[in-house]
Order: structure tokens, then sequence, then C-alpha cells
């Protein structure tokens, strides 16, 4: 997910420097949608990936 967001950011990087406002503002928004979605699985992977117990052998 984290692919498409740099991906996305990418793009509307290329497309402000052309001047291209619509489409440098659409691409940034989806890139932007994307790493918030991205940074919150991240956070609730660390939350269940702490939950795992140890067996004392």
């Amino acid at each position: 997910m984290i692919k498409w967001a740099i991906t996305f950011f990418v793009l509307a990087l290329i497309a402000g420097l052309f001047g291209f406002g619509l489409i440098a503002n659409m691409a940034f928004g989806i890139a932007k949608i994307l790493f918030y979605i991205f940074i919150a699985l991240f956070v609730v992977s660390l939350i269940f990936g702490r939950r795992t117990t140890r067996s004392r052998t």
C-alpha cells in the first residue's frame, strides 16, 4: 500500500512541475489518503503483534 502512496506522490510532483493543477491535486489527495490508511494499518499491526504470548518451557 505504501508503494501506491509513493507512486501517487511522485505523480503529483511531476504533474505539479508541468503545471497540471487538477491532476496534481487529485494525485496528491489519493497519496495522502493511502498514506493515512497505511499508518493506521501499521499501528493496528503493532498493537495486535504485541499480544502474542510466549510459552515458558
